[in-house]
């Protein structure tokens, strides 16, 4: 059975930094793009960063550039993203995704497997 665990996620000001887990198990992380997502109650699941299987490529929202970094550990089964200069508009729950095809997909209907998400709150 496929599961991606997130952590990480939490109450910070504006300006701070998170970083952000996903344990992956019952899949070979080396074998999926990693990407993460993020949503609202008020938005839809947006995109927010992607990294191929080799970590050779990554993929950003314009809304993050300069600002958050994505990363995997094969050999730990884990991606990451790292978020610095925190905003509130970054409030959302954040999602890590999986995807076989090998792309840098940046539309949820690219993703397999789905997290449960876990919250990050950033206060002005």
């Amino acid at each position: 059975q496929v599961q991606l665990v997130e952590s990480g996620g939490g109450l910070v000001q504006a300006g701070g930094s998170l970083r952000l887990s996903c344990a992956a198990s019952g899949l070979t992380l080396s074998s999926y793009t990693m990407g993460w997502f993020r949503q609202t109650p008020v938005k839809e699941r947006e995109f927010v960063a992607a990294i191929n299987r080799g970590a050779i490529s990554s993929a950003y929202a314009d809304s993050v550039k300069g600002r958050f970094t994505i990363s995997r550990d094969n050999a730990k089964n884990t991606a990451y993203l790292q978020m610095n200069s925190l905003k509130p508009e970054d409030t959302a729950a954040y999602y890590c995704a999986a995807d076989s095809s090998g792309g840098l997909g940046q539309g949820k209907y690219d993703y397999d497997y789905w997290g449960q998400g876990t919250q990050v709150t950033v206060s002005s």
